[in-house]
């Protein structure tokens, strides 16, 4: 027959399970970190594309400097139509 107690697993403390915790979440905004920061280098590849010559956002620019209010006119009839669509 033995004496020996049973050893029960201890459970891991407040001060654990925070730092636990912490890693976490400190792992979590990496990724989001790294997300975005991806979702950023396409966003700017893409608009630098679009700005070369003969492209749409170089087209809109040339146009604006032409005639800035006529541009902005439009761009707050567009506006306009945008809102009262919702």
């Amino acid at each position: 027959m033995s004496t020996e107690i049973p050893q029960s697993n201890p459970q891991p403390g407040v001060a654990e399970r925070a730092i636990d915790a912490a890693s976490d979440v400190s792992r979590t905004i990496g990724e989001v970190a790294g997300g975005l920061h991806a979702a950023v280098n396409r966003l700017t590849e893409t608009i630098e594309e679009a700005r070369k010559p003969g492209r749409p956002l170089a087209t809109v620019a040339a146009i604006t400097r032409e005639a800035p209010l006529a541009s902005l006119f439009v761009a707050f009839l567009f506006g306009v139509a945008v809102a009262r669509r919702r």
